[in-house]
């Protein structure tokens, strides 16, 4: 993907080592993911009790900060660039569909973040919290995505990343709530309702990634590092890594299929409304 090399964006809080308040609901994380991450970062995902480290802010944007490689500081301009430039689409693109646009921020974090959706590891992955409207990873997830998840290329990160955003447009959109209160009225619908949600936040990725190809940003092999992203992270997928058996019933996310399907039909219709997954087979 063309990017600006050195690029900064105010909608980057660098929070690695600092802890956030907590209480809601989560969105892009958690469940079978978090578990099969757990295991490939060889983390416990259930030791509960964390504390913040010693210097850490409890919460806002003035962080501790660790020290950073330079190729860390290479990637941290990467995902500014690539979430102002996802973030200037969509500011655009709402607008036409009569919707108001908010900017999101998102939160660098590093082992562990608290957020108003909870105390968080990094074993969940990347995540989206509608209560704060921050977006959250931990770069790391980056290196389990391209070494063990067998996904490598820039524009899988950018592909993340956008999947989040997706779900910041659901959160302005009405979606997100929506879901949620679907959800809470029938749980033994609620794996299947967040499938849904899961899918359209990756036909939004493909909405935004057809806005690449239109203003010349992809290079060569980027829709292919897209769609093999979205393949590696599909349940069935993660299951399998997990050395488990594929329980349709459980996902959260929907299979490498219903992934690698919704990021290409947003990516070759380039309209929202073409990511209705709501109504309709998936």
């Amino acid at each position: 993907m063309k990017w600006e090399r050195g690029y900064k964006s105010d909608n980057v809080i660098d929070q690695r080592g600092a802890r956030r308040r907590a209480t809601g609901f989560a969105a892009g994380g958690g469940g079978l993911v978090a578990i099969v991450l757990a295991l490939l970062f060889g983390t416990d995902l259930f030791s509960g009790g964390a504390t913040a480290p010693t210097g850490a802010t409890a919460s806002g944007q003035g962080g501790a900060q660790a020290t950073v490689s330079k190729q860390d500081q290479e990637l941290v301009s990467f995902v500014s660039f690539v979430l102002d430039d996802i973030q200037g689409f969509w500011a655009k693109e709402l607008p036409k569909n009569g919707q108001t646009w908010r900017p999101a921020k998102l939160v660098l974090f590093s082992d562990e973040v608290s957020s108003a959706c909870g105390l968080q590891s990094s074993a969940t992955g990347p995540f989206y919290c509608p209560a704060d409207q921050l977006a959250y990873i931990d770069l790391g997830f980056y290196r389990v995505l391209k070494d063990r998840l067998g996904a490598p290329g820039d524009f899988a990160q950018a592909y993340v990343l956008a999947h989040e955003i997706g779900h910041h447009v659901q959160n302005l959109t009405g979606v997100a709530a929506r879901v949620h209160a679907a959800r809470q009225r029938d749980p033994d619908g609620a794996n299947a309702m967040s499938v849904r949600q899961e899918l359209q936040a990756d036909c939004y990725a493909g909405v935004w990634a057809h806005s690449t190809a239109r203003r010349d940003l992809l290079e060569r092999g980027d829709l292919e590092e897209g769609l093999n992203a979205a393949s590696h992270i599909g349940d069935d997928a993660l299951q399998k890594q997990a050395g488990a058996r594929v329980r349709p019933e459980t996902f959260t996310h929907g299979s490498s299929a219903q992934r690698t399907k919704w990021f290409k039909r947003g990516f070759e219709s380039g309209r929202m409304d073409a990511c209705d997954t709501f109504s309709g087979p998936l």
